[in-house]
């Protein structure tokens, strides 16, 4: 048996839960497939109490289903800020985007927000006008309806605000802090670039929480996805056994292992008592997540394919030329979020290759066709270089797809895509 990230847990799970660890940590986006797949135990009464009283309340509303929480909370640092350059943005600019794009621009520096690759940041603006994108599941998992927002008169107005963004010549779509040694002053990202920024600008690294953008002579502070990581317990067929793996799970995700968690990793702890402690309110990074997270929202339980489809809102925005352009950019949003409950069955089960195939780079899922009980093959076989990387996944969404890390071609050639469901394996063949 071999560790895997927190990110690629669930696809080790779900596709052998009688085989996987009795105690798993997992990325809460992987939480909706974990629950359908049967491979989390739904707390007792008692422990959700605990977990409830002493946790965050976002993070306990990422590890509930239903009316049932199905993991303990273990960090509660998977958010963003603003890190910058304070030898290009002065302290007192750091509330304006407006400003920081002037600063940005006058030193002709960029401005590093991802808005044209990534959803969870592109929230941001929808979320600092009031905007919601909330799904709901059932007691098995699925997705059964949406609360979404995003076209509206304050979508029209998050989306004003994103197009000064995407419009200026110095944004750069991109939320790694390496793009300070890269010629960036402001990069929008996390705790876990804390260390590579300060490592390029040392003391005139500065961090703060998000701006504020300006439409029509009123202030919007931009909002923020809030996630977490989790710990899960498999269901056990010995009564004695699942109580003791719950006892551990509480143990190892209370307020002591949290801190101790944070002393060595950093991590940012989710036990409410924790993130007041002297030594978390005085590390820079938590501090300015701990500032943004009044205008930060829970990433709950989220469909897979929403993901695609909030993601290509920032290229609509800057293809854009008037606000009936923008307009046609929520309109576009709506009509993809739609058609997600009126999915047919053979789509919604059936699985597609997408990856840097065929001339795609992520953007384009291609058919595949079923072949035996268990196996599925593409349609056609495409040319892939060496190195060319791609996942296959189901209904068009990230909720499942294999395999944990991207599959990456050895030699090039013309290759079919070859996936059984039943092991999770992904292989490639050249007829």
């Amino acid at each position: 048996m071999e560790p895997v990230s927190e990110a690629d847990a669930a696809t080790q799970m779900v596709t052998d839960v009688e085989a996987g660890g009795d105690l798993f940590c997992f990325a809460q986006d992987q939480f909706a497939r974990l629950v359908q797949a049967g491979a989390l135990a739904k707390l007792g009464m008692k422990a959700a109490e605990t977990v409830t009283a002493n946790n965050a309340a976002g993070v306990v509303a990422a590890a509930t289903s239903g009316d049932a929480l199905y993991a303990y909370p273990l960090t509660a640092d998977n958010g963003y800020f603003l890190y910058y350059d304070k030898t290009v943005i002065p302290d007192e600019d750091v509330d304006s985007l407006e400003k920081i794009i002037a600063d940005c621009e006058a030193a002709q520096k960029y401005f590093a927000f991802e808005m044209q690759t990534s959803a969870w940041y592109i929230a941001s603006f929808f979320f600092g006008t009031g905007c919601v994108s909330e799904w709901t599941t059932d007691s098995d998992g699925q997705f059964i309806e949406v609360h979404d927002t995003f076209n509206s008169p304050q979508g029209l107005i998050a989306v004003k605000g994103m197009k000064k963004l995407v419009d200026s010549p110095y944004h750069l779509s991109s939320s790694s802090g390496a793009e300070f040694a890269q010629g960036a002053a402001a990069v929008v990202t996390g705790t876990w670039d804390y260390t590579t920024v300060e490592g390029i600008l040392g003391e005139n690294m500065g961090v703060a929480d998000l701006p504020s953008f300006e439409v029509d002579g009123k202030e919007y502070h931009l909002g923020s996805f809030n996630g977490c990581k989790l710990l899960g317990v498999k269901p056990q067929v010995d009564a004695v056994r699942a109580a003791a793996l719950h006892q551990l799970a509480q143990y190892l995700t209370g307020e002591q292992c949290q801190m101790e968690r944070f002393e060595a990793l950093a991590w940012g702890p989710s036990n409410i008592a924790a993130q007041q402690s002297e030594a978390v309110q005085a590390n820079p990074g938590l501090s300015a997540l701990l500032a943004q997270s009044p205008y930060s929202i829970p990433q709950g339980q989220i469909h897979g394919s929403w993901w695609d489809i909030a993601k290509v809102i920032g290229d609509d925005v800057k293809a854009a030329t008037d606000e009936a352009g923008l307009q046609a950019a929520l309109d576009n949003y709506t009509d993809k979020i739609a058609s997600l409950f009126t999915m047919s069955d053979d789509v919604k089960f059936g699985w597609t290759l997408i990856g840097a195939v065929n001339g795609s780079m992520w953007d384009q899922d291609f058919p595949m066709t079923k072949i035996s009980a268990s196996e599925w093959k593409t349609d056609e076989a495409y040319a892939m270089e060496a190195g060319t990387e791609f996942k296959v996944r189901q209904g068009l969404s990230w909720d499942n797809n294999f395999p944990a890390e991207n599959f990456k071609v050895e030699e090039a050639g013309t290759y079919y895509v070859l996936f059984n469901e039943t092991t999770g394996e992904v292989s490639v063949v050249t007829e």
